[in-house]
């Protein structure tokens, strides 16, 4: 997990650093984390490279609202969560997308729960890239920008925002290989990103524009798969 922490106070930003730490350390897993004092410093060179974004709201110059605001313009995936002694805030903070607050003073207890849904979160929404290898040549997409994958004559159809390419293989194949990436069937012949997925009717859901089946058979993982995506795997 790659974090940014943005707090004016150094003695908090020490503490937040310190407490995503103590997290890896019990959890196990590697968290790096970029540390800025105001909103501008963070915004200055942004790029879409943060799993998690721990932002003070109550920052000198831009606060961390108007900051999460200009984020969400370029990354839409990132996983915001407030830093604040302003409940008020929470409200606002869901127009952004923030998918928490932490009140101050912080303590470790209540960071780390509400951290561990962020790296849920944050989880779920990876990319990765993979090469799509067909008859003229290779090409490397990232599977985020994958709609849905389709299965027709033996061969493999990839709709994506950069248009479809077919090649050969098996449902199979891909399903194992996209599996990590929150690809879930919606039927026999359909492998659906849950990114992509708009609308959800009684049978049938739309995904990059395009209406597909959900068959009874399937019905029950998609829905249960969906959800949990949608929650942040809570």
């Amino acid at each position: 997990m790659h974090i940014a922490i943005v707090e004016d106070s150094p003695d908090q930003q020490k503490l937040l650093y310190e407490y995503v730490q103590k997290y890896a350390a019990e959890t196990g897993t590697q968290h790096t984390a970029d540390l800025f004092s105001d909103g501008e410093s963070l915004l200055e060179h942004y790029q879409p490279r943060y799993d998690i974004i721990l932002l003070d709201i109550e920052l000198p110059g831009m606060n961390g609202m108007e900051a999460a605001r200009q984020i969400r313009q370029q990354d839409e995936d990132v996983v915001l969560m407030f830093i604040t002694n302003m409940a008020h805030y929470a409200v606002e903070g869901y127009s952004v997308g923030a998918l928490d607050f932490v009140l101050k003073p912080v303590n470790y207890p209540s960071f780390s729960m509400r951290y561990s849904r962020a790296v849920k979160r944050a989880g779920l929404r990876q990319s990765a890239q993979i090469l799509l290898t067909m008859p003229d040549c290779i090409r490397r997409i990232e599977t985020q920008q994958i709609y849905y994958v389709e299965v027709m004559n033996k061969m493999l159809h990839y709709h994506t925002q950069l248009g479809e390419f077919v090649l050969r293989g098996t449902m199979q194949g891909v399903e194992s290989e996209l599996a990590p990436y929150n690809f879930v069937r919606c039927n026999h012949w359909y492998l659906v990103n849950l990114r992509h997925v708009t609308e959800l009717r009684r049978d049938t859901v739309v995904v990059g524009g395009t209406e597909l089946e959900i068959s009874r058979r399937n019905r029950k993982s998609f829905l249960t798969a969906l959800t949990a995506f949608v929650g942040g795997g809570n």
